[in-house]
């Protein structure tokens, strides 16, 4: 079977596509500011697809894709908008890989893509509200929306027998989002929210906030914001004055540097990140190993899947217009079609220009639902002798 595509391709690729060209893709993700020690991961994830797609050279008639990167901070949506602009008017680029926090990508996806007819695909930004957002179909994510994760993390917190929880947010889209979501969830499920409250990043000092949390009370205090921000300040001030011992922490909270912020002082703690143990999973941990990074980091692999998805749309629709390939994301992320696990491009581009239907499966076992989003898989965490440990999936 797989001599034949390959055969039949190479005709179709031959009286094909007309001529090749430097297809530039945007990269946005806060390179700078609460979530920067997950961003390197991220890029270097997306970029990993971007060259695989250029070495097979089945890409638009032997295009060659080229990253350009630009940094949304994560928290400063006048900033990302206009790295957004930039990117768009004078890099040129035919897709945006990002952003990555919910704030920015709103930001961007409102006041830029629209304007500019520009599809974006976003790994990680999660808040609720992308799902009912305004986008003229340009819109994409292989993140699943907080209204998913709220319902995991109180399943995990219930199967804990917790069940009485303090809430702290980071005070943003994705906090408030994911806050909210939470809460309805576990008090539909018996559990109490004794306090829902926000905290600011970017302080020196949160012990106010703790007072509040600790007088609140609550069995653990589920923290949903930043690990480079606000969120690991909340933690170290309840650990200090003693206020908890053990946490929840929602993706925006899991991280290498958690451990490395904590070590055994959050032994107990508990949490959940979006992550697969499916077979494309285990192929791009490899892959990203052997390219110098680490492909469990959290969102790396959905950032390899958006960039690949922009591009096998594109192959789809035998343009890099995003006019015109915007209608074809769907069609290649979801079955019917020859299943594409990571390493598989190639592959897959080729199938696409014969004809063939393809499943990209990639590396989050990807299926979008909706208006464009993951349907949704958890990897669920808890931290025992300073180290993070994978309990199970959901």
């Amino acid at each position: 079977m797989r001599k034949l595509l390959l055969a039949t391709t190479a005709v179709v690729l031959t009286a094909g596509f007309a001529s090749a060209e430097d297809i530039k893709i945007g990269v946005i993700l806060g390179f700078t500011g609460p979530i920067e020690s997950l961003t390197p991961d991220m890029a270097d994830g997306a970029e990993l697809a971007m060259a695989e797609a250029t070495a097979s050279g089945a890409l638009l008639g032997g295009s060659t894709v080229i990253s350009v990167r630009a940094d949304s901070t994560c928290i400063d949506s006048g900033a990302a908008t206009a790295a957004a602009e930039r990117l768009i008017t004078s890099d040129g680029i035919k897709g945006i890989m990002g952003a990555d926090c919910s704030g920015v990508t709103s930001a961007i996806l409102s006041n830029v893509a629209l304007a500019n007819g520009m599809v974006m695909i976003s790994p990680s930004a999660t808040s609720p509200g992308l799902s009912t957002a305004e986008d003229n179909g340009l819109f994409f994510r292989t993140a699943p929306s907080d209204a998913r994760q709220g319902v995991v993390m109180t399943e995990v917190l219930m199967e804990e027998g917790i069940k009485e929880v303090a809430v702290t947010y980071t005070n943003n889209d994705y906090g408030k989002g994911l806050a909210d979501s939470f809460q309805a969830a576990f008090e539909a499920a018996g559990g109490t929210v004794t306090i829902n409250a926000a905290h600011e990043d970017g302080k020196a000092d949160y012990s106010a906030e703790v007072g509040a949390l600790a007088a609140a009370g609550g069995d653990r205090l589920v923290v949903a914001g930043y690990v480079d921000q606000g969120g690991s300040g909340v933690v170290r001030a309840a650990l200090d004055s003693g206020a908890f011992d053990t946490f929840h922490f929602p993706d925006g909270m899991i991280s290498a540097k958690l451990v490395e912020n904590f070590g055994s002082e959050i032994d107990g703690s508990t949490g959940q990140v979006p992550g697969t143990n499916s077979e494309g999973a285990g192929i791009f941990a490899t892959m990203a190993t052997a390219a110098g990074f680490d492909g469990t980091s959290p969102f790396a692999a959905e950032s390899y899947d958006a960039a690949a998805l922009i591009m096998l749309a594109m192959q789809a629709a035998g343009s890099s217009d995003p006019a015109v390939y915007k209608d074809h994301v769907m069609s290649v992320a979801n079955a019917p079609g020859l299943t594409i696990n990571p390493g598989q491009l190639g592959l897959a581009l080729q199938a696409v220009a014969a004809g063939i239907a393809i499943n990209y499966d990639g590396a989050t076992a990807v299926e979008l639902i909706g208006s464009g989003e993951s349907a949704g898989n958890y990897k669920q965490v808890q931290y025992s002798d300073g180290a993070q440990v994978t309990v199970k999936y959901r």
